[in-house]
């Protein structure tokens, strides 16, 4: 068999996944666009372990199976699909991502509301306004939280919120939007982890920040897509909006001159999220496994449904 690797592995790592099937072959493109003879290799390839270039997946020969290094695969969606018969089995890695993802929105919400974002920033210009401060720091206790998506993330942050009495509504792709405006105008803290979606494309724009009480606190760990960026930063600018938690956002390094760079009391997380100490080993994990149900003909996890865009 011809495994495909494209994503950044240590030697230790690249070790383990050559004791794990030694009598296959391998190829090793960590940045598969710059390494010469990468897509030839693709395209002989069966298995593919990372992201491939999207465009890759117009070819005439595929691979049968490609597991993504990503929850997110919109860079795939409508890529070749129609006019490819042979179109590969594509598996992300939904649900892995859900512990870190989840305690980073639990921190982004407590460092708003117990005021350690404005701290931060008066350390550096060394002002001592702690007795101002303390009035303005609020508790979550009892807040209003308004989550959009129903996915693992979302359901594993009200978890983390149960012990503060949080009263918690959610809402899917199935939403209402009469209901969400509804729910919108009373919250304290809207958390955006929904998928990118016909449905879900620019949701929260001008009209609909306007609908937030002006000490609300909005978060998107989501997809960049969700939000009107502009009327996200006009609203925190004007006051009109007391704080943003912002880990995704639609261009992805931040490109320099954004505004995201200097709109006061948002806090730009960079896509980091879903970061932790052994998070390639546990890719790693998932992929092996997978690959012994493909080995096997069993059904694979987490297989993408095109279809429905997550």
């Amino acid at each position: 068999m011809n495994i495909f690797l494209c994503l950044s592995l240590t030697d230790v790592q690249r070790a383990r996944l050559g004791q794990a099937f030694p009598d296959d072959d391998i190829s090793y493109f960590p940045n598969p666009e710059e390494g010469a003879g990468a897509r030839d290799a693709f395209t002989a390839s069966e298995v593919v372990f990372g992201n491939p270039p999207a465009h890759w997946l117009n070819d005439d020969r595929l691979p049968s199976w490609i597991q993504l290094e990503s929850v997110g695969f919109g860079e795939y969606l409508g890529v070749g699909q129609a006019a490819h018969p042979q179109f590969p089995r594509v598996t992300n890695l939904a649900g892995f991502f859900t512990e870190p993802v989840a305690q980073s929105i639990l921190a982004g919400v407590l460092a708003h509301y117990r005021g350690l974002d404005r701290l931060q920033a008066l350390q550096h210009t060394g002002k001592w306004v702690g007795e101002e401060l303390r009035p303005q720091l609020r508790l979550l206790a009892n807040a209003e939280v308004v989550m959009i998506g129903k996915g693992h993330i979302n359901n594993r942050v009200a978890q983390l919120l149960s012990p503060f009495g949080c009263l918690i509504t959610q809402f899917g792709r199935d939403f209402v939007e009469a209901d969400l405006d509804s729910a919108l105008r009373n919250s304290d803290v809207v958390i955006c982890c929904a998928p990118h979606t016909p449905e879900s494309q620019g949701l929260f724009d001008s009209p609909r920040f306007a609908l937030l009480k002006p000490q609300a606190l909005f978060l998107n760990f989501g997809r960049g897509s969700l939000i009107d960026e502009d009327a996200l930063a006009d609203a925190l600018a004007s006051g009109r909006l007391s704080g943003a938690v912002i880990d995704v956002t639609a261009d992805e390094p931040l490109p320099p001159g954004h505004r995201f760079w200097t709109t006061p009391h948002l806090t730009l997380t960079q896509h980091t999220a879903g970061g932790f100490g052994n998070e390639v080993d546990g890719k790693i994990d998932l992929f092996l496994t997978n690959l012994a149900h493909y080995r096997g003909n069993e059904p694979l996890r987490n297989l993408v449904d095109f279809t429905r865009g997550y």
